[in-house]
C-alpha cells in the first residue's frame, strides 16, 4: 500500500505542506508534487466535482506520489470509505463539533479494531487486490488519516474531548466559519484563543493539528504553536492573483 507523506512528516515531528484544489486540473497534481508539497486538499464541500473526476485526480495522486485529502460532501458511511477505496489518503470532515460525531466518523473510515469500515480490497488503495488481504486493513489504518474541522464555538468548547477520540488523526481549525460564528456569539474568547486551546488539547492527547496560513509570518507562528499540517496556496486564488497581476501589464 502507498505510504502517506503527510503522516510520515507528522510522525517525524515535522510540518507537512498542503495546497488546495477545487477544480478538475490533473496537471496541478504533478506540479504540486514537483514543487515539494506533501498533500493536496481536494475540496468537494464548496466545489462541484463529479465522482469520476475525483477518482481520476486520486489516481494522479498515486501516480505522482502525493497525498490527496478529500474534504467530503457527505457523512454517509459507505460513501466516505469509498473515497478511501478510490485512493484518498485522508478525509476531512467539516463542522465536527462533538466527540460523538468524531467517534461516528472514526467508525465509518477506520477498520476494526479502531472502527467499523467495510472491507473490499478491490480498490486503488489496496492496489486492486494486489495487497495481502490479511495485512491491508492494518496498513490502511496506519497510512490513511481522518481530519475533523473545528469550525464552531461548540467545537472549541469540546476540543479536548474531540482530540481524545481514538482514530481522529488531525484537528483542523477553519478560521472562516469559526470567525463568522464568533462574530455572532458571545463566548468570552477570540479566534486566536481557539488556536491556542486546540494546540494545547492536541499536545495533551498526542494529536496533530492544522490550519490554513496566509504567508511566511503565519507559517512561522503556527509552527511555533505546534501545527504540523499547514495549507498554503491553491488553484482558485492562484488564478485570481495571476489575472490581477497580468492585467497590469496591459494597463501600464
Amino acid at each position: 500500500m502507498r505510504r502517506s507523506r503527510t503522516l510520515a512528516k507528522i510522525r517525524a515531528g515535522e510540518t507537512a505542506r498542503m495546497c488546495a484544489l477545487g477544480h478538475y486540473i490533473p496537471a496541478y497534481i504533478k506540479h504540486a508534487a514537483n514543487a515539494g508539497y506533501d498533500c493536496i486538499w481536494l475540496d468537494t464541500e464548496h466545489r462541484q466535482l463529479e465522482d469520476h473526476q475525483i477518482q481520476s485526480l486520486l489516481a494522479f495522486g498515486h501516480l505522482f506520489d502525493i497525498d490527496i485529502m478529500v474534504r467530503a460532501r457527505t457523512l454517509e458511511k459507505t460513501r466516505l470509505y469509498r473515497l478511501l477505496e478510490d485512493g484518498a489518503t485522508g478525509l476531512m470532515i467539516p463542522h465536527v463539533s462533538t466527540p460523538e460525531k468524531a467517534a461516528t466518523l472514526v467508525d465509518a473510515v477506520k477498520f476494526p479494531p479502531i472502527g467499523d469500515r467495510g472491507l473490499d480490497g478491490a480498490g486503488l488503495d489496496a492496489d486492486f487486490l494486489c495487497n495481502d488481504p490479511m495485512t491491508f486493513p492494518e496498513e490502511a489504518n496506519r497510512e490513511t488519516f481522518l481530519v475533523v474541522q473545528i469550525e464552531t464555538p461548540q467545537a472549541v468548547e469540546n476540543v479536548e474531548q474531540i482530540a481524545a477520540t481514538d482514530g481522529v488523526d488531525v484537528l483542523f481549525i477553519g478560521p472562516g466559519d469559526l470567525g463568522l460564528r464568533l462574530r455572532h456569539q458571545e463566548t468570552g474568547w477570540s479566534l486566536e484563543d481557539a488556536y491556542q486551546r486546540t494546540a494545547e488539547a492536541c499536545k495533551k492527547h498526542g494529536k496533530a493539528w492544522a490550519c490554513p496560513v496566509s504567508g511566511k509570518e503565519e507559517i512561522q507562528k503556527r509552527r511555533e504553536q505546534g501545527a504540523q499540517l499547514l495549507a498554503h496556496g491553491g488553484d482558485f486564488l492562484g488564478l485570481k492573483r495571476m489575472l490581477e497581476t497580468n492585467i497590469q501589464d496591459f494597463e501600464e
